[in-house]
């Protein structure tokens, strides 16, 4: 699930579009926060499937250093974002690379979306839709809404299937603590 999140976010970073207007509304009430922390639950909807996927954790974001995104229900599970590298640790500790920025040009643009997207203003909806063919085969579109921090994100893949993110326990902060910083290593 980590690695589909992760995939989705490049999909929406490299190739999506909203209107002007919209994203000029929501960046001039941008209140970003250089570091903000939280709760997440996650609903994946698939296509055919009764039972949706329910997953819950916490998170961290720290604007320009990375995005700490810790599973802790059904299973235990972290994703770093940093500039440089997009990595997996599991619960005993260790740790393997998803993405690397040298091998993957494009994942500067998808850290500059995750960390965009997890602060932000009051009481706005931004849809972004591709505008590119083969993306628009995986993706249909993606809703971000939030007041002054993003509340939630829902991806509508092309197929049918849905993920929705609820943000909750938002508590921005000035800097990273010397714990939150180890996180990102």
């Amino acid at each position: 699930m980590l690695k589909q999140l992760v995939c989705v976010a490049a999909v929406v970073a490299g190739a999506t579009h909203a209107a002007p207007a919209d994203t000029a509304a929501v960046r001039q009430r941008l209140q970003l926060a250089p570091v903000v922390q939280g709760a997440f639950e996650q609903t994946k909807t698939i296509k055919g499937f009764r039972n949706a996927l329910q997953s819950h954790g916490e998170f961290m974001v720290a604007r320009g250093q990375g995005v700490w995104w810790h599973t802790q229900q059904p299973f235990e599970a972290t994703l770093v974002v940093t500039p440089s590298r997009i990595f997996t640790r599991a619960a005993d500790g260790t740790s393997s690379n998803v993405a690397d920025a040298q091998a993957e040009p494009g994942l500067r643009q998808v850290n500059e979306l995750v960390f965009s997207l997890l602060s932000a203003a009051t009481g706005w909806t931004l849809t972004l839709t591709p505008r590119d063919a083969n993306v628009a085969k995986f993706l249909a579109k993606a809703t971000i809404a939030g007041d002054r921090f993003v509340q939630t994100v829902r991806i509508d893949e092309a197929r049918g299937d849905t993920t929705q993110i609820r943000f909750s326990h938002q508590s921005p902060s000035d800097a990273l603590s010397p714990a939150d910083a180890a996180r990102l290593q």
